[in-house]
């Protein structure tokens, strides 16, 4: 059975669980998020949980892959080669990750410390707003449930922890635009999204 035939759609929205995914490698997943970046212009990422994969250390990336049955080699390197659309400045990108993505410890301190460093310096780069969500901010009434990727307004990817659902469903997107929207108002950018991140790597090490 091919990755199509495992994939089930309907109004322009299909849903890849993950059980398929694994079956059909997800190299070929990887594949199809590099045409996703190299198609689309701008990107929107919204992160209550964990580092999406363009913003993680090679140690982040393979624990993240721990205990999931694939080529993990083949797979790092993907996600690794795929950084590398971030420097190109014809391109935008906007992530916007919670306090709980940036700060659990999903590494040991020193790898946690270098990780809140990788996105301290990709915040930097001309082509990034990298935006965080302070716990102790101000009132936000709004709750993230899923991660959510919007590419341009075409299209709408949402991850759960069995699988993921690509739409698009001019509805779907708009709703995801409209949320997303609504958490920038609330996310801290440039510099002070910066010494949140040295502030929160620093007590890593401390």
């Amino acid at each position: 059975m091919t990755c199509e035939e495992q994939v089930r759609s309907a109004g322009g929205t299909e849903w890849q669980d993950a059980w398929s995914l694994r079956r059909a490698g997800l190299e070929k997943k990887q594949d199809e998020l590099a045409e996703f970046e190299r198609s689309a212009t701008e990107f929107r990422y919204l992160l209550p949980s964990m580092v999406t994969g363009l913003l993680a250390t090679p140690d982040y990336v393979k624990a993240s892959l721990a205990g999931v049955p694939c080529d993990h080699s083949k797979v790092i390197a993907q996600k690794l080669q795929r950084q590398a659309v971030l420097h190109d400045t014809a391109k935008q990108f906007t992530f916007i990750l919670t306090e709980q993505a940036v700060r659990w410890p999903y590494l040991p301190p020193s790898a946690m410390a270098a990780q809140l460093d990788r996105l301290t310096v990709v915040s930097r780069l001309p082509s990034v707003r990298l935006g965080v969500m302070p716990l102790n901010g101000d009132h936000t009434p709004v709750a993230p449930l899923n991660t959510f990727t919007i590419y341009d307004t075409r299209v709408a990817t949402v991850e759960t922890s069995i699988g993921v659902m690509v739409s698009r469903d001019r509805r779907h997107v708009t709703a995801y635009l409209q949320e997303f929207a609504r958490y920038e108002e609330y996310a801290l950018f440039g510099e002070e999204a910066q010494e949140l991140l040295h502030s929160w790597g620093q007590q890593f090490i401390s």
